[in-house]
């Protein structure tokens, strides 16, 4: 049987936890880039905890679809979160699942109409500041790996470690390409980069926690580099810091 690491958030009001004590490398960048494989086998590898905040944002789209809510109702949305427990799963395989009040999802949140509507709902800035909090919460002894958009600008600005992680558009596209009929969706290639292209467009010039680099982010570009490749520059960033 495979060995868990599991990860829990589930809401609270308040998080006093000092940022400054516990040691945070976040992992910034557009969707393909890697982000997810990376963090999830830093974690592995350091037996920290994490943090997908992509997957967070799917599991409210996910979750606000299957209570029936429209994306545009920003007040029932951010009533859905306070009562949403999420959990990762993270196996020796790094293989992540994701429990949202005990359901399964895993499967459910990747799919391309649940990724577009995650961005859609990270436009509302009601909704953003819900998922600040929960995602701050996360942050936990020995230390944190987070994914995401904003981890380096917005949600933990005061982290020693910020990642950019990117690639050529059209690499990423055809990664998630690959990973969809791996997963058995059928989907075309052209299909993937659009959808790609339109979710980088959103993500830039949304108005809050756009998708953007911070000053002193460390640029990673994966599209020519092997994913243990890109893992073992970001340990020896960490193990120069920490």
């Amino acid at each position: 049987m495979l060995k868990k690491l599991v990860f829990a958030l589930i809401p609270i009001r308040t998080n006093i936890i000092s940022k400054n004590t516990i040691p945070i490398i976040t992992i910034d960048g557009p969707s393909g880039s890697g982000k997810g494989t990376i963090s999830r086998k830093l974690a592995s590898i350091l037996c920290w905890n994490i943090l997908d905040s992509g997957a967070i944002y799917r599991a409210v789209a996910f979750f606000a679809m299957e209570n029936n809510l429209q994306l545009s109702d920003e007040l029932n949305i951010r009533r859905l979160i306070k009562k949403t427990t999420i959990k990762f799963e993270l196996n020796s395989s790094y293989q992540q699942k994701i429990l949202i009040n005990r359901i399964d999802a895993s499967e459910g949140i990747r799919t391309e109409e649940c990724g577009t509507n995650a961005s859609i709902i990270a436009k509302y800035e009601g909704i953003r500041k819900d998922m600040i909090t929960l995602q701050r919460n996360f942050l936990k002894k020995p230390g944190l790996i987070a994914d995401g958009r904003d981890m380096g600008t917005v949600v933990f600005p005061d982290s020693k470690i910020k990642v950019f992680l990117t690639a050529d558009v059209n690499v990423r596209a055809k990664r998630r390409y690959k990973e969809l009929k791996e997963k058995g969706i059928n989907v075309s290639l052209t299909a993937v980069l659009s959808d790609m292209e339109i979710r980088d467009k959103q993500d830039k010039e949304r108005k809050h926690g756009p998708l953007t680099m911070a000053h002193d982010s460390i640029i990673v570009d994966s599209t020519n580099k092997s994913i243990d490749f890109v893992v073992s520059e970001i340990l020896n960033y960490h193990e120069k810091i920490y």
